[in-house]
C-alpha cells in the first residue's frame, strides 16, 4: 500500500480554526482553504457534525454516488497523526495539532506517572484499574476548547455529544438538540459528534451489511435535519477513517518483547515503543524481520524530523511521551498488545495509509 502523510496545511486542524476566525477567536492559524467561501456567507447558524470514522473511503463505498452525502462532497482533506479518535476529536475540539496538545492516541504514556493510560477512560492500560485520583490526561494536557474560546470572545458556541449534558444517548436525540439550538435567536456555533460508524465498524468491518445500513440510516438522519433548518451552514466531516484488518499479537513474538520497557502505548497502528538499555539492534533486527514489510519502524528523532504529529510549539512533555521508536502500519495488518484484542477488532485506523487519514468535507447550505 502506498504511504500516506497527513497534510497539515489542509487537515482538521485548519477546520477547527477556520471556525475560530468565523466567530472572532482568530489566534493567526492556518484555515482550511476550501471551506472559506462558504464561512463567507455569514450564516446565523455554523454546524460542524463529525461522525466518527467515515472517511472519503466510506461513504464513497457505502453510499450512493449521487446520495445526499456524496452529492454534497465539497472535497476531501486530511486527519491528523494517528488518524484515531483519541487524537483528532481533541484537534478538531481545540484546533492544535498531536503535538501541541499530547492528546496522541487510545493509550498514551504519561512520564509524570510513569504509566500507560487510556486517556478516554483514565485507566492503566494493561490493568484496567484506575490511573489516579484524578484525571491523568486532563491533568497534564488540559486545553480551552473551541467553544470555550468563543464564549470567551463573546459569542455564543455549544457541544452536543454524548459526553455532554443533556447527554444525548442516540444520534437522533443529537440531532434533536441540534434543530432545537438552530432554531433559538442569535449567530452561533455548533459542533455535534456521534461515535458511529467507528464502532460498527470496528466490531463487524467497514463493508459489510452492517456498516452500510449504519452509514446510510446516518446520511438518512443528516438529510432529514437539514431539511428543518433554515439560514445554516451544516459541515458534516470525520476524525479518521477506516480499513479493515488482520490482527497479531504482540506477546507471540518473544524476541521484540524481551525488548521493551514496557508494553507499547499510542495504537494498535502507531506502535510507541521503549527499549531497553543495549536492546536497540536487537529491536530493529527483529521488528523488521517480522513487519518489516507491514510496518515503517522510526527512530524518535525521525518521527520529530518529520512533524509527524503536526507543527507548532510543542506541548512541554511531548517528547517524553515518545519512545525510541514508533512503528506505523502501512499495510492491513495491526499488531496489538493481546490476543484477546487482536481476536476482537476487524475495521482499524491510526496507520499511514489513504484509507485511514483521507476524510471528507460535505456542505450543506440552508438559506
Amino acid at each position: 500500500m502506498k504511504l500516506y502523510f497527513p497534510d497539515y496545511e489542509n487537515c482538521i486542524a485548519n477546520l477547527a480554526n477556520s471556525i475560530l476566525e468565523e466567530f472572532g477567536g482568530y489566534e493567526n492559524r492556518h484555515k482550511l482553504e476550501m471551506l472559506g467561501p462558504f464561512l463567507e456567507k455569514h450564516y446565523k447558524n455554523v454546524v460542524v457534525i463529525l461522525l466518527d470514522g467515515m472517511g472519503k473511503c466510506i461513504i464513497q463505498n457505502n453510499l450512493e454516488r449521487d446520495g445526499f452525502f456524496n452529492s454534497h462532497l465539497a472535497g476531501t482533506y486530511s486527519s491528523v497523526f494517528p488518524p484515531t479518535t483519541v487524537a483528532a476529536t481533541t484537534t478538531m475540539a481545540n484546533g492544535l495539532m498531536p503535538c501541541e496538545h499530547s492528546w496522541l492516541g487510545w493509550d498514551c504514556y504519561f512520564p509524570q506517572i510513569d504509566k500507560n493510560v487510556c486517556v478516554f477512560l483514565n485507566q492503566e492500560s494493561e490493568t484496567g484499574q484506575p490511573a489516579a485520583e484524578y484525571n491523568v490526561a486532563w491533568a497534564y494536557c488540559g486545553y480551552e476548547s473551541v467553544v470555550s474560546k468563543i464564549r470567551a470572545n463573546g459569542g455564543s458556541a455549544y457541544e452536543v455529544t454524548p459526553f455532554i449534558e443533556p447527554f444525548p444517548d442516540s444520534f437522533d436525540g443529537i440531532c434533536r438538540q441540534i434543530r432545537n439550538l438552530c432554531g433559538q435567536p442569535g449567530r452561533k456555533y455548533i459542533y455535534g459528534y456521534w461515535n458511529e460508524p467507528d464502532h460498527i465498524m470496528h466490531q463487524q468491518g467497514c463493508y459489510g451489511e452492517a456498516a452500510k445500513e449504519t452509514v446510510q440510516d446516518l446520511e438518512e438522519q443528516v438529510y432529514e435535519l437539514c431539511e428543518e433548518l433554515e439560514d445554516t451552514l451544516v459541515i458534516v466531516t470525520a476524525d479518521h477513517g477506516h480499513m479493515d484488518s488482520e490482527g497479531v499479537a504482540l506477546v507471540d513474538y518473544p524476541k521484540i518483547m524481551e525488548c521493551l520497557v514496557r508494553m507499547p502505548s499510542i495504537e494498535p497502528r502507531a506502535l510507541n515503543l521503549f527499549v531497553k538499555e543495549g536492546k536497540r539492534g536487537q529491536l530493529e533486527q527483529e521488528f523488521k524481520k517480522e513487519f518489516g514489510d507491514k510496518f515503517l519502524l522510526l527512530t524518535k528523532e525521525q518521527v520529530l524530523e518529520r512533524k509527524l504529529f503536526g507543527m507548532g510549539k510543542e506541548h512541554p512533555d511531548f517528547q517524553k511521551m515518545l519512545g525510541d521508536y514508533l512503528a506505523v502500519a502501512t499495510s492491513d495488518l495491526s499488531v496489538y498488545n493481546t490476543r484477546e484484542e487482536a481476536d476482537s477488532f476487524v475495521g482499524v485506523h491510526a496507520g499511514l495509509t489513504e484509507d485511514e487519514m483521507q476524510i471528507p468535507l460535505i456542505i450543506i447550505e440552508r438559506g
